[in-house]
């Protein structure tokens, strides 16, 4: 379970309207522009049991500079999908990036259900989020 938070060009991130979307060479550029991003195409985590979970995802970057990664297995994802950049559960130092990322692409910040986010909006639904995280959230690689 989780929020997603969508960087797109689209009115709302799931219109699939191709003209607006962001493209894989739009999104490999970026990355390449940005020595704050790596495309690794991937993600994998250790699970208790000593299996690694890996997930496999074309245009799947990490933000490298991101204060928590590496901090319980954290990294902060961003995966290119339908033509739109997509993170789960953000927080303030994430969203922060994200907007950056945006206004260089041209796009906004969108929320699952459509909200948009500017800077002013930030602190207050982080503080929103990290409430609702502390009740409910797990890992993103468990699914139980």
């Amino acid at each position: 379970m989780g929020y997603d938070i969508h960087i797109t060009r689209q009115e709302n991130w799931y219109d699939g309207e191709e003209s607006n979307q962001i493209t894989f060479n739009e999104w490999e550029a970026y990355i390449e522009s940005d020595p704050e991003m790596r495309l690794d195409n991937f993600a994998e985590t250790r699970l208790s049991s000593g299996e690694i979970l890996r997930v496999e995802s074309k245009g799947l970057a990490v933000w490298i500079k991101y204060s928590g990664d590496h901090i319980k297995g954290n990294h902060a994802w961003f995966d290119f999908r339908d033509g739109n950049i997509v993170v789960k559960n953000p927080d303030e130092e994430i969203m922060k990036k994200m907007l950056s990322v945006a206004e260089k692409l041209k796009a906004k910040m969108q929320g699952d259900e459509g909200e948009i986010y500017d800077l002013s909006e930030i602190k207050k639904v982080t503080a929103e989020l990290n409430a609702f995280e502390s009740k409910v959230m797990k890992p993103w690689w468990k699914f139980w």
